[in-house]
């Protein structure tokens, strides 16, 4: 009697996993690129800190650079549906409540309000294949914003307008976070809560600033 066929091994991950994984790298990535730097560090260490090995590391991520992608990326799809859902007339700034998310939702101001990952975010002024994953986070992120506009205003989505808009509103957050990052004080002594408030501040001045327009 021919034995039953089937599949052996692992049965495959889910895509929750496989996300977590991720995040695990990723983690894993941005300490030793803050511990050690970008050059001193390689597949092998990010792989073995996760418990995971090189080969591994290299399916998930093409570059050591870009395995922080999933700290920089968490908080783009929550952004778009604020932007979605903003009424007409309300202040942008209000839309986005950032003091009472900063309290109950880390996505939104995403984890630059980490100390260590706005240790990433200064590593981007010394550290081309670092800024280049910055940049392109916020560069993939603005198509998604400018959807959102345009779906908000009724508009087709190729107008122009929300286009403009959210190339605006995307480098006022940008900025803002750039300047939360590098004007913080790197004082161990800060918890958490305080640097979401004040992460909460900047971009709370940033989009206030971006919605004046220029005078």
């Amino acid at each position: 009697m021919a034995a039953a066929s089937g599949r052996t091994g692992r049965p495959p991950l889910t895509e929750e996993r496989r996300a977590e994984i991720r995040l695990e790298i990723a983690r894993a990535a941005l300490d030793l690129f803050v511990a050690q730097g970008v050059a001193a560090t390689t597949g092998e260490q990010i792989g073995r800190a996760v418990g995971i090995s090189a080969r591994t590391v290299w399916r998930y991520f093409p570059t050591k650079e870009s395995c922080v992608r999933p700290l920089l990326t968490a908080g783009a799809g929550l952004v778009a549906e604020t932007l979605r859902q903003w009424r007409p007339g309300q202040p942008l700034d209000e839309a986005f409540d950032f003091e009472r998310r900063a309290a109950e939702d880390d996505r939104l101001l995403a984890a630059p309000a980490h100390a260590t990952v706005g240790a990433l975010v200064r590593l981007t002024r010394t550290e081309p294949g670092l800024r280049a994953v910055w940049l392109q986070t916020y560069d993939e992120a603005e198509p998604a914003f400018a959807r959102a506009l345009a779906e908000r205003a009724g508009l087709p989505a190729d107008d122009l307008r929300p286009a403009i808009q959210a190339a605006v509103f995307n480098a006022a957050l940008r900025a803002a976070v750039e300047h939360h990052a590098w004007h913080a004080a790197d004082d161990t002594r800060t918890d958490a809560a305080t640097a979401r408030a004040d992460l909460a501040r900047v971009l709370r001045t940033a989009l206030t600033t971006a919605a004046a327009g220029l005078s």
